[in-house]
């Protein structure tokens, strides 16, 4: 399931999860989102389908403004177990750099067809719609990913805050939310005190 992410590590030179110590939980599937400090900033956010992450790079961050939208480049697969990964990558390795558990908690699927019955979100992933709400510590309520079918940027997707209780459009987390939600730490000291 997860050959192209692990084609792509040395399991001796990183600690990242090689991906078989975890399985994942239809009735409580996660998310996480991760402050990576790679060649480029960016916050790669995971969401738990059919016992794998689903990842996507989001080069700007979320954003909780329902009139913003967010690239969302899809990448390769991740285990269930690298959910819990923070710490650095060794330069050189593939995605060589820090890693912030930026925020991370569970979320349902709220996507619906036109007769208001649930697709899976197996299903949503195929169709290029995932409609979820998500419980973290740092972002709650509606989101949605939508893959472009067309134009230079087809196969990217669009991350958009859904208009709930929750969104605001005056409040940027990615700029006011700088630590980790699981240790409390910062960039820095993770980068020191990981390495």
């Amino acid at each position: 399931m997860h050959e192209e992410y692990q084609a792509k590590r040395d399991f001796t030179k990183t600690k990242e999860p090689q991906g078989n110590s975890r399985k994942g939980n239809d009735l409580c599937p996660i998310f996480v989102i991760q402050k990576h400090a790679a060649s480029n900033l960016h916050y790669d956010f995971r969401l738990e389908i059919s016992g794998t992450l689903k990842s996507w790079a989001v080069p700007k961050g979320p954003s909780i403004d329902p009139s913003t939208k967010r690239m969302a480049i899809p990448t390769e697969d991740h285990p269930i177990d690298y959910a819990w990964f923070e710490g650095t990558i060794p330069q050189g390795e593939y995605g060589g750099g820090t890693v912030m558990i930026w925020d991370k908690g569970t979320f349902v699927n709220i996507n619906k067809d036109k007769n208001a019955a649930e697709i899976s979100l197996e299903e949503s992933y195929q169709q290029g719609r995932i409609e979820v709400r998500i419980e973290g510590k740092k972002l709650r309520g509606g989101f949605a990913l939508i893959k472009m079918k067309s134009g230079k940027m087809a196969g990217n997707w669009l991350l958009t805050k859904m208009k709930d209780e929750f969104a605001n459009p005056d409040y940027d987390p990615v700029q006011s939310e700088t630590l980790s939600s699981e240790s409390g730490r910062s960039m820095a000291e993770i980068a020191a005190q990981e390495s």
